[in-house]
């Protein structure tokens, strides 16, 4: 398997799709560095739902090789694919699909439509760590990192400092509300129970992957494994 095209397999990348590809730092406290000032900002727009699987895999469905994702998110709304009440709601929640969705390559789009409910949330919390840069940071910086570290709880207030320590080089994050930041905080946290990252309680969950998603990850690029808390670690001492 190719990775999704125009990113390269051998470094970590982000789905901002601007500027060059963004190295993993090593630890949490490298959230206290300056980043490149060529990483590309943040993109924060997951303000609203969750991780949509079920929306997400419909969606996938009417997506063809080689079409235009915004083709797809046309045919999706014409086809009551998101059943909202609200116009304007189904194109913000289909626009956010399909942002996570072009993420994936043409094999985890195929597994997606093909394979069984761990399959797909695991290549859904992968397409929102690649499409999130904020997410994916949190999930290698705080989440993998205080898991090996065996403290497992994570709470709001990690995400408020995380948040407070990439606000001081973002201008665009320093720029968002209490109220923005906070319903961001809720949808995270939300889709990290529904990807089963952490429990119900707020517990960081030791993730296994289904043996054909690791198999495409450490093929595409390993250190997205990272995104799920311990399996790296795990495939170390396999």
């Amino acid at each position: 398997m190719l990775p999704p095209q125009g990113f390269p397999g051998s470094t970590s990348w982000w789905s901002d799709r601007t500027g060059p590809p963004v190295l993993y730092p090593s630890s949490p406290r490298s959230t206290r560095v300056r980043p490149p000032a060529t990483e590309a900002p943040y993109l924060m727009s997951f303000a609203t739902g969750g991780l949509y699987v079920n929306e997400s895999v419909r969606i996938a469905g009417l997506h063809r090789p080689g079409d235009d994702w915004r083709a797809t998110s046309a045919a999706a709304l014409q086809s009551g694919a998101f059943p909202v009440r609200k116009d304007s709601s189904a194109r913000r929640s289909i626009r956010e699909i399909t942002n996570r969705l072009r993420c994936l390559s043409s094999d985890e789009l195929e597994t997606l439509l093909a394979g069984g409910r761990s399959e797909q949330t695991a290549l859904l919390w992968l397409a929102t760590c690649r499409a999130y840069r904020f997410i994916g940071d949190f999930a290698v910086q705080v989440l993998n990192e205080r898991y090996l570290s065996f403290r497992t709880e994570v709470s709001y207030d990690d995400f408020d400092s995380f948040f407070a320590a990439k606000a001081e080089w973002s201008p665009k994050l320093s720029g968002l509300s209490a109220l923005s930041r906070a319903k961001l905080r809720a949808v995270m946290f939300r889709m990290m129970r529904e990807a089963e990252i952490i429990s119900p309680t707020n517990h960081i969950l030791g993730a296994i992957l289904p043996p054909s998603i690791h198999e495409m990850i450490s093929r595409s690029n390993p250190e997205e494994l990272r995104f799920f808390p311990g399996v790296q670690q795990q495939a170390k001492h396999s």
